[in-house]
């Protein structure tokens, strides 16, 4: 799939509503970073923006990185309602990414129905942690209980899969979760169900 397929795709998805997602950082990340000092951080697949917004308000320097120019056109309007700075590119992943260092790196159910080389982009993105910085990736280890599809398990890896596929080098990084999470979600019409995610949170040294 080519780069103008895949950003057709998310065009199209981001144009079927005003707003897809629910506007609210994911928890995932707040848990795991509203502590830390705020530095330099990589949102990956940053979509309507709702991670990187939260980040810049806690006094991050973000650098937001989305396929779609829909929905970083909506990161930006919200952005400059707020009164936020945030460096929003439009970017398939696939091809480059913004050159670090970060102190963070995250990666927010950076997944695809369409074919994306998920793991080659994490691996990449993890040579752009500065010493002592993290990389988060959290991700769907699960599908929805009600879903009409069959999942493909290989889209949605568990964490100790996901930390097996990172290769991270021996020595270098240190492993300070990685599990699998439930959690409680409510479908489109209403239906409640357990999902699992997986996390991720590496440290280099």
């Amino acid at each position: 799939m080519t780069t103008t397929d895949a950003q057709q795709f998310w065009e199209d998805l981001y144009g079927e509503k005003p707003q897809i997602w629910s506007g609210k950082v994911n928890a995932p990340l707040e848990q795991r970073v509203r502590d830390l000092p705020p530095g330099r951080a990589l949102d990956l697949g940053c979509g309507e923006g709702a991670d990187a917004l939260w980040l810049a308000e806690r006094g991050w320097a973000v650098t937001a990185v989305d396929i779609s120019t829909t929905a970083l056109e909506r990161a930006q309007a919200e952005a400059q309602r707020r009164g936020l700075s945030v460096e929003w590119v439009q970017q398939d992943l696939a091809d480059a990414l913004p050159a670090g260092p970060y102190d963070l790196v995250s990666a927010q159910f950076l997944q695809s129905p369409v074919p994306f080389a998920r793991i080659d982009v994490l691996r990449r993105a993890a040579d752009e942690v500065t010493p002592g910085g993290l990389l988060l990736v959290v991700g769907h280890a699960s599908g929805p209980p009600w879903s009409t599809h069959e999942p493909d398990p290989a889209l949605m890896p568990s964490a100790g899969t996901v930390l097996e596929d990172l290769a991270l080098e021996a020595g270098t990084w240190d492993v300070l979760e990685a599990r699998d999470v439930g959690r409680t979600a409510t479908g489109p019409d209403g239906q409640v169900g357990e999902l699992l995610d997986s996390v991720v949170l590496v440290r280099r040294r």
